[in-house]
């Protein structure tokens, strides 16, 4: 097998599709052989600049051409790549440098300056990118207790803590091979992409470059730009979050998307008050699919019926799915456990601690953070995850991280973060906050704009409340 199998595929969507559109975005079309050319000159300035087999790279873009570019470059070098958002603050793009021990990161100066350190200018075909080294010096090769990585990203994993989670090459492309068998995509579809491609690439990106399908990356995920990108490229697949579902269902034109095959909400649960409305709306059925990173896409609602019409979906045929009880015993149909899933493209290990994907799984199966259940049809139901994390428009949040930006703010003690129900957005940030026993109040406009500074926009509490008290449980921990 090629050492580089991700790469390898851009090499072959560029032979066998030289001519054909591989992206369409703000500055115009391009097709599959300048995606590769575009992709072999970052490499060599990635190389000449110093990026070796071996190291571990952060990408943080926009979504666009140059992200992608720049995830098959870094790719190509032999390197791991971390897809990072532009969003990132200062002490979270830190975070990830400290918890990943990356070597370096490019970026394409959309957002935040990733570090201090001297910078490499990186030409591409529009505008610049800029490569920084880390102050993680390359004295061992990121992750080597893994067979040819490929990319890593952090999850919450089963016990609401940020985990680094290891895919390499070879499970990259099993698990993109396996969701294709019911996507179908081929060369003469046209995906409209409103995700972000920094939480969204190896069953995403990865399989629309694998079965030459053209991106078509919409500038925003308003209504209107996305039922006006993909009339105009005549889209066949739109794969959005329940909050982008939602906004096109309300949209209050007459105008339909009538070149779309597929629309597949995933990310979040999505009502099926929703689905009906959009499919009012446009005469399109919403699917709804279920990812995680662990394992990609096992499971796509491609047969919806009125009953199922809040399903994740059938499983893939390559997956195999179990709900299981607290003793890891199967249930039957109509029992509502904890989700396992085996088969093909599992993740590889975690970075750290490192532990090999046989050390984590239970008789082959991936036990996920949700609950769920198999419908009379086979479909599964999810019936809610794991309390600590919560879910804004697709976005994941972990309270611990919320909290522990507020508990530094002068006169807090203590805060619970939590979910609260949002129409548009899935959930909300509520944060419950103790006073120091010197502070009688405290500015709420000013705590925002302390956590303005130091979170992403999704991870902001929406609503404060002061409270005397938070319940703790008997080890000192709050009770969630």
């Amino acid at each position: 097998m090629n050492a580089l199998p991700v790469y390898s595929t851009l090499i072959n969507a560029a032979s066998q599709w030289p001519d054909k559109p591989a992206i369409h975005d703000e500055y115009g079309t391009m097709s599959f052989l300048q995606l590769l050319d575009e992709v072999n000159t970052l490499k060599e300035q990635l190389i000449r600049a110093g990026i070796q087999p071996g190291m571990g790279v952060g990408v943080m873009a926009k979504n666009g051409r140059n992200f992608i570019a720049a995830i098959f470059a870094v790719v190509a070098c032999g390197a791991t790549v971390m897809p990072l958002s532009h969003q990132l603050k200062k002490n979270e793009i830190e975070a990830v440098l400290n918890e990943a021990e990356l070597h370096a990161i490019v970026d394409d100066f959309s957002g935040l300056n990733p570090t201090n350190n001297p910078i490499h200018l990186i030409d591409v075909n529009i505008g610049k990118m800029r490569l920084a080294f880390s102050n993680h010096p390359f004295i061992k090769v990121f992750a080597p207790h893994v067979n040819a990585p490929a990319f890593i990203r952090f999850t919450s994993g089963t016990t609401g803590k940020a985990k680094g989670v290891v895919i390499s090459h070879e499970s990259a492309i099993e698990r993109v091979e396996a969701a294709n068998k019911i996507l179908n995509l081929g060369s003469d579809d046209t995906v409209i992409w409103v995700l972000p491609i920094a939480y969204h690439f190896v069953v995403s990106i990865l399989l629309y470059v694998r079965f030459g399908a053209a991106i078509a990356i919409a500038r925003d995920f308003l209504a209107k730009n996305i039922i006006e990108i993909t009339n105009q490229y005549k889209g066949t697949l739109l794969y959005a979050s329940p909050m982008q579902i939602r906004l096109l269902a309300n949209d209050g034109g007459t105008e339909k998307m009538n070149s779309l095959k597929r629309v597949i909400s995933t990310s979040a649960p999505i009502t099926a008050e929703t689905c009906q409305l959009f499919e009012q709306r446009y005469q399109l059925k919403v699917s709804q699919a279920y990812g995680i990173i662990e394992i990609g896409l096992p499971l796509i609602n491609h047969q919806i019926t009125e009953d199922n019409i809040d399903s994740v979906g059938f499983v893939l045929p390559d997956y195999d799915v179990q709900i299981l009880d607290e003793n890891n015993a199967f249930l039957p149909k109509g029992a509502i456990g904890k989700l396992g899933i085996k088969g093909p493209g599992m993740f590889d290990a975690y970075l750290s601690p490192p532990l090999k994907r046989s050390e984590v799984l239970v008789n082959g199966y991936f036990i996920t953070a949700d609950f769920a259940m198999v419908l009379d049809d086979g479909s599964v139901k999810i019936h809610g995850r794991e309390k600590s994390m919560i879910n804004v428009s697709g976005n994941k949040v972990f309270p611990e991280e919320v909290e522990g930006v507020l508990e530094t703010y002068p006169g807090i003690k203590l805060a619970k973060v939590s979910a609260i129900p949002h129409r548009l957005m899935g959930q909300i940030i509520k944060a419950d906050i103790v006073l120091s026993n010197s502070v009688i109040e405290i500015d709420q406009e000013e705590v925002l704009t302390y956590c303005r500074k130091r979170l992403s926009t999704y991870k902001i509490p929406q609503k404060i409340d002061i409270v005397s008290a938070v319940e703790m449980t008997a080890t000192g921990k709050i009770q969630r």
